[in-house]
């Protein structure tokens, strides 16, 4: 009977280290690519930055006035197109998160602003003051049908709750950053294996980001491993990625493999622990209103 080959070569390897010993037990990894959805700063944000080219090269075929106009068109249309790919990216992060600010800056609707301004430049190149008119508020409206507002309202932030809500913005924002620079350490190495192993990892940290954004009193038990151990693992990352930039590192690399599943473990173990105290705290409150429902006679 046909059986699929299962060596550390396959496309789906079997749990081993480098060396071709067995992976640690617990070392479960997590699907790395668990919770992400489709990137929307894709091909139409793109295309925003091909607009400003035709004005910028027809702007050295006509009069000093039209000129400065078509110049003045590129460089707000490269401003618009700018705007709106960080707007999209700061929408993107606002989503994924079950408790998080507005964007500080609303740069989506400063990105249609730039878009109106911009057109509306290249209408007045056209010699009509109706056409710029015309063009502004087309290129406003319809960079906000195609793309939409910022986030304007916070999400699930509770009133009163401002400092440690911003406690938890900022330790999970710290993290994030952490988490980016560990990726973009490995990515320099060109081992796509171990890119897969760091975002398995990041998958498991995430469930405990969004655990204490959902019980912002989760942030004490937590905060050691939003903080310390993420750096260390960071750290660790880029120790590595300057092994590995002099040549194979075989002994380092499983080392490291074996911090990953690790850190996988224990994120996840305190993870469920951050939801079993929840969920006992719960339990307590139930009980505490229901005796007093009992005494009321209710």
């Amino acid at each position: 009977m046909a059986q699929r080959f299962g060596g550390k070569y396959s496309p789906q390897p079997q749990a081993q280290d480098p060396t071709g010993g067995k992976a640690p037990m617990g070392s479960a990894q997590a699907h790395p690519y668990r919770g992400k959805t489709r990137a929307r700063a894709g091909g139409r944000v793109n295309a925003l930055f091909l607009l400003p080219f035709p004005f910028l090269i027809g702007a050295f075929f006509g009069s000093p006035v039209s000129l400065t106009l078509k110049l003045g068109t590129a460089g707000l249309l490269f401003l618009a197109a700018w705007l709106t790919r960080e707007g999209v990216l700061a929408e993107e992060a606002f989503d994924s998160r079950a408790v998080a600010k507005r964007p500080a800056i609303p740069r989506k609707i400063f990105g249609a602003i730039a878009m109106g301004a911009g057109l509306g430049l290249a209408g007045l190149a056209g010699g009509s003051a109706l056409n710029a008119a015309l063009f502004a508020g087309l290129g406003f409206v319809l960079h906000l049908a195609a793309f939409g507002l910022d986030p304007l309202r916070d999400k699930g932030v509770a009133k009163g709750d401002d400092l440690q809500n911003d406690r938890v913005a900022k330790a999970v924002d710290k993290a994030e950053q952490h988490l980016s620079e560990m990726s973009d350490a490995i990515r320099r190495t060109g081992d796509r294996q171990l890119e897969t192993r760091v975002e398995s990892f990041k998958a498991v940290a995430r469930d405990m980001f969004r655990t204490v954004e959902a019980d912002p009193r989760d942030l004490v038990a937590a905060r050691r491993y939003l903080g310390v151990y993420l750096l260390g693992a960071r750290d660790a990352a880029e120790k590595y990625a300057e092994l590995a930039a002099r040549g194979p590192q075989p002994e380092a690399r499983a080392d490291f493999d074996v911090l990953l599943s690790d850190l996988e473990e224990n994120f996840s173990k305190k993870t469920e622990t951050l939801l079993s105290d929840d969920r006992s705290a719960l339990d307590v409150e139930i009980e505490v209103l229901r005796e007093r429902l009992d005494r009321e006679n209710l």
